[in-house]
């Protein structure tokens, strides 16, 4: 169901939506003429590469002043691992698994996160792979067409950029990615130029890819409710929608979007550890001959693998190497279907849990699941979905072709059409704040010993939580807000020139938390949203025998978009005043804690 609306615009504009993977990266873009129907491409040509390939690896060699030495395809080839070793470069991959929230991580993700190069952080990283991509999409479209060039030329200094990202991934990942393009050049520094950043979930973008692609069309009726599983290399994401309305398409989703980081690379890690443990007194246990091997199950075994009945070969060297012993002849090592099985099986347990998760959380029966990501190209993960779900009387249904780029393409696609008219809070936000000590409330009498006294007079106790967006909350995309209301107040005057509030996150399984001490580890700061309020009228008060001065404030969430934002408002004359957006910047140090009133 390919896009029929005419842009709208009135100047040639470029929409370039790049999916950067734990494994393979890609990008698809649009040329936006006025009054013409937009058309959406996907770049298949990259250096090092043959022509057809929508994805290249996401892999980049430094040298040792931090500079790119090769990325993509050119990065991968076995020949570069010779170049590596005689300029004493550094291979880089994986990397993009450093930008994971920290709520995210397991323990094994944690142990087998790879270092990065000495002097390189993630920002720095992904721009690298960025600016390759962007070099790339440049050559593609010019050597596309005959007036290629011209073409890019025409929009090089207007281009909307589309990042797409892992469903668990918050602000503090998009306020770095957003760098990351700035870095590379993809936007300038500037607020015009932040603005055209955008945001999507691989979840929300694969679903747009089925629809425009014709995949979703057995599903397209009104009340149908489906379940997008983007299986990628590093993290596996779940959304589920309804279908509000077929003609138009109106998706709403109906539980909140899931992420778990159990992708194809956490597959590839467990083959290597077995493959590493089980050749340790074999001649052919080097790290050369596993890394050879992990690129044959990489290409050939975990394709292919469909039955845990079946034995796979495993290919690394001539028919000249064996070792009986340890099951490998003629350059081959055969292993077993429940040895394969067992590299898997901690991914699909996840999978599955997930998608039944998706099921309790949403109000609608489940009919279908679309199974997409370069991950979902495997038999193995696809039959065990199948057995999973068959007496749930869910279907699963795979794209049989370009699965692998559903991010990229559906991303342009968001930019074009935005089905999605309502979003599902993931998380339960508010805000840290003290509040009045009560001597009746037994919460208060056990955090007695914290209290003291503010400037008013009033005995107070911190660690209280004033919850402002509950997880599982269906929220509009548009004008949708969010807000609760506080007050400052403060000895001196000037101390209010200058509010600030931190934004937290909890991720517990109490639906309203009054306490952050209560649970600790599953409160964590998402950002300080601060305004500068030295024109804003403050109230001079007296209580007792003190004075003191108070300033009223909301803090608001603008909600229901793919991108978190938060503002602080206040009242002038009656009227609720909403300052420009600025950067939310992490304040640690606040003398002036906000009171809830």
């Amino acid at each position: 169901m390919p896009c029929n609306t005419a842009y709208a615009g009135t100047a040639r504009s470029l929409v370039l939506a790049i999916d950067v993977g734990t494994t393979f990266s890609g990008v698809s873009y649009a040329i936006l003429d006025p009054k013409e129907v937009p058309r959406v491409h996907t770049v298949t040509r990259y250096p090092g590469q043959e022509s057809g390939a929508a994805k290249v690896p996401s892999i980049l060699y430094y040298s040792k002043d931090g500079t790119v030495f090769a990325a993509g395809a050119e990065a991968a080839s076995p020949s570069m691992r010779l170049e590596a070793e005689d300029r004493d470069l550094v291979k880089v991959e994986w990397w993009k698994l450093h930008l994971c929230p920290e709520a995210l991580k397991t323990e094994e993700l944690r142990q087998r996160l790879r270092p990065l190069p000495l002097g390189k952080d993630v920002i720095s990283i992904f721009a690298d792979m960025l600016r390759y991509l962007l070099s790339c999409t440049r050559t593609y479209i010019i050597e596309s067409t005959l007036t290629g060039e011209s073409i890019w030329n025409s929009v090089v200094d207007r281009i909307e950029v589309v990042l797409g990202h892992p469903n668990g991934w918050e602000g503090s990942q998009q306020a770095k990615m957003r760098r990351a393009a700035i870095m590379a050049g993809l936007v300038p520094d500037n607020a015009e130029g932040h603005a055209r950043v955008h945001f999507v979930t691989e979840g929300e973008a694969s679903m747009h890819f089925c629809i425009e692609r014709g995949l979703a069309t057995h599903v397209l009726k009104d009340g149908e409710t489906v379940i997008v599983v983007d299986a990628g290399g590093g993290t596996i994401d779940l959304t589920t929608y309804t279908f509000v309305t077929s003609a138009p398409i109106v998706m709403e989703e109906v539980a909140p979007p899931d992420c778990i980081v159990e992708g194809s690379a956490q597959v590839n890690d467990r083959a290597k550890t077995f493959l590493t443990a089980k050749l340790a007194k074999s001649q052919y246990g080097n790290s050369e001959d596993i890394t050879c091997m992990i690129d044959s199950f990489e290409t050939i075994a975990k394709p292919t693998f469909r039955s845990d009945q079946d034995r796979s070969w495993i290919r690394f060297g001539s028919t000249r190497d064996k070792d009986p012993e340890f099951g490998i002849k003629s350059g081959q090592l055969v292993l077993e279907g429940h040895e394969l099985a067992a590299f898997f099986a901690p991914s699909i347990a996840r999978t599955i849990d997930a998608i039944h998760a998706q099921r309790l959380a949403s109000s609608k029966a489940i009919s279908t699941v679309f199974l997409v990501g370069g991950f979902a190209s495997s038999p193995w993960l696809y039959v065990s979905l199948q057995r999973a779900l068959k007496d749930s009387s869910i279907a699963v249904c795979r794209p049989e072709n370009h699965s692998n780029k559903a991010v990229a393409e559906g991303a342009v696609w968001f930019f074009l059409e935005h089905f999605v008219s309502v979003r599902v809070a993931r998380l339960t936000y508010g805000t840290t704040c003290v509040i009045e000590y009560n001597p009746q409330d037994s919460d208060h009498i056990k955090r007695r010993g914290k209290a003291y006294m503010r400037p008013s007079g009033r005995m107070v106790i911190p660690n209280a939580f004033n919850l402002i967006l509950a997880k599982g909350t269906s929220l509009r995309e548009q004008d949708e807000v969010c807000s609760q209301c506080f007050y400052k107040e403060a000895s001196s005057i000037t101390a209010l020139n200058k509010i600030s509030t931190t934004i937290v996150c909890y991720r517990g399984s109490v639906k309203n938390p009054k306490w952050t001490d209560a649970e600790p580890e599953r409160f964590s700061t998402l950002c300080t949203v601060s305004a500068d309020t030295t024109k804003v009228k403050k109230e001079r008060k007296k209580r007792g025998g003190n004075t003191y001065h108070t300033l009223d404030f909301k803090v608001v969430l603008l909600c229901g978009l793919t991108e978190f934002k938060a503002q602080i408002s206040w009242w002038i004359l009656g009227l609720i005043v909403i300052p420009s957006r600025g950067p939310a910047k992490i304040i640690y140090d606040d003398d002036t804690k906000a009171l809830s009133r």
